[in-house]
């Protein structure tokens, strides 16, 4: 289709957490734009219904979507725009965007920082594309796509200054077995989720070099505290850090099968180099460039934060994990 296409909403991005926002979407409107950057997966869709590389068990009707690999198409399509990309390629991926994006609501999903701008993605879009943060959304968890397409219960957080946006986007994600909570703290909810997968890293790591339940759950508490002392740091504001979207996401990333930040860190603590890690995972480790990007800021503002340290010097300095790991045990609480 070469002309303007109307949605109620368009997603951009076509792997696992994608395909479950789409499925989700699904419940509450038929009329979803779906970019999909890769023909491959595009037509494989089109024609035979469900996404051949990610949650491939997951079936759409074909009458609910609008597929296009075009991101001015798009971006025009919709008043509201969730972004669903690894961070690391989200530049990329808008490179060639020229639409107007005056007025629409621009959601991010994504749990990481764009590497280029060591920046969160609200903070990327607001001054790459001058967009007013009260018009930006920020959709997270605790939440596995996994989960979610398997209907189990979930609840995710929707963030924005403007209450009204928050609603309008979380009345098109709830459903039976998906629950929504609003709030306003984009800043603090954003770089929760990044900082919980630099810590799934860790936890990863411990069991990888053999740690057992005991310890990981100090290390997450630990890591908690760490978390909360940042975020105060980046933006002070009155916030619950034992919240689901600070705590409860940090919890499920730590501790589930489905976390892809653990898997990577497990395979390092078993003793493969980081490089090769990277390479044997199938889906992208937003912790791995979180971890460059919060050590950076770090930094700058002289925060400590060992637990996050510690993982950047494995993941970037070559630094011996059961090592590192061991100096840690030492310091935590």
């Amino acid at each position: 289709m070469k002309g303007e296409i109307r949605a109620d909403v368009t997603v951009v991005g076509s792997g696992s957490w994608a395909t479950a926002i789409v499925k989700l979407l699904t419940t509450n409107t038929s009329k979803i734009c779906w970019y999909i950057q890769f023909d491959d997966i595009l037509k494989h869709i089109s024609r035979h219904r469900n996404n051949p590389r990610y949650l491939s068990a997951v079936y759409f009707n074909p009458e609910d979507l609008l597929l296009t690999n075009d991101i001015n198409r798009a971006f025009r399509a919709s008043p509201i725009i969730i972004l669903v990309t690894p961070s690391a390629f989200l530049k990329k991926t808008l490179e060639p965007l020229d639409a107007d994006l005056y007025g629409k609501t621009v959601c991010s999903a994504i749990k990481g920082f764009v590497p280029e701008d060591n920046t969160i993605i609200g903070e990327f879009l607001h001054s790459k594309y001058g967009l007013p943060y009260s018009d930006i959304v920020i959709i997270t968890g605790p939440s596995h796509a996994e989960e979610v397409a398997m209907e189990k219960l979930t609840y995710l957080t929707v963030a924005s200054q403007d209450e009204a946006r928050a609603k309008k986007v979380a009345g098109l994600l709830k459903n039976h077995f998906l629950r929504t909570i609003i709030s306003d703290d984009i800043f603090g909810t954003e770089y929760a989720a990044v900082m919980k997968n630099i810590y799934a890293i860790a936890a990863g790591i411990c069991i990888g070099l053999g740690y057992g339940d005991n310890f990981l759950a100090v290390l997450l508490s630990n890591a908690a505290m760490e978390m909360k002392s940042f975020i105060d740091a980046i933006h002070p504001i009155d916030r619950d850090i034992n919240s689901s979207v600070y705590l409860g996401d940090l919890l499920v990333t730590g501790y589930s099968q489905f976390s892809r930040n653990r898997a990577l860190g497990n395979m390092i603590g078993h003793g493969y180099p980081v490089q090769n890690a990277l390479l044997e995972m199938t889906m992208v480790a937003e912790g791995y460039y979180a971890s460059k990007g919060i050590h950076t800021l770090r930094s700058e503002m002289n925060l400590r934060i060992p637990i996050a340290e510690t993982v950047y010097r494995i993941l970037y300095e070559n630094a011996e994990a059961a090592k590192e790991i061991s100096k840690l045990t030492k310091i935590l609480k």
